[in-house]
């Protein structure tokens, strides 16, 4: 089973609604839309040669200068082949203005709390999550830690000697 077999049988299951092959490191990388994620998922999970059983990550990026503002989040799930030790990545982006996508729980119970997780930095709604709240963070928090909204530094700080920085 190698990447081109793969990513060909993807076209011809999903069509046009699979996109942006790549194989970075040697794993098979590709986009999709947030209306395919799950029956993507499902049909990798249950097809007889894959047997794609296990969900590696599920997380959140934040690209805020993506020229492109449909693509400034990006919901990466990676998922692996145990019994063919065959890794994958699917991403998908979605827009400031409509954070939601459907829950990889109904295919994956371990995306429960990766989802939780993803909510809770990134703020992207999983519609059809059993509980999605947040988990590691204040529950009184207005904002999401992990967006690229805030400078690294305080410019009003006044101590800081930049020689000390390397700067």
């Amino acid at each position: 089973m190698t990447n081109e077999e793969v990513a060909k049988d993807l076209i011809r299951q999903f069509g046009e609604d699979v996109y942006d092959f790549d194989d970075p490191y040697g794993m098979l990388t590709l986009s999709t839309k947030r209306e395919q994620i799950i029956p993507m998922l499902r049909y990798l999970k249950d097809h007889s040669l894959y047997q794609i059983s296990f969900l590696t990550t599920l997380c959140g990026i934040h690209y805020p200068d993506d020229p492109n503002p449909e693509r400034e989040y990006c919901i990466v799930y990676q998922l692996h082949s145990l019994v063919n030790n065959f890794r994958l990545r699917i991403k998908v982006f979605l827009s400031e203005a409509d954070l939601h996508i459907p829950t990889a729980t109904t295919v994956y119970l371990s995306a429960n709390w990766m989802e939780r997780e993803t909510y809770d930095f990134f703020g992207v709604i999983f519609d059809g999550h059993p509980k999605l709240t947040r988990i590691l963070n204040m529950e009184d928090m207005d904002y999401f830690p992990m967006r690229k909204q805030y400078p690294l530094e305080d410019p009003t700080r006044e101590d800081k000697i930049d020689a000390l920085f390397g700067r």
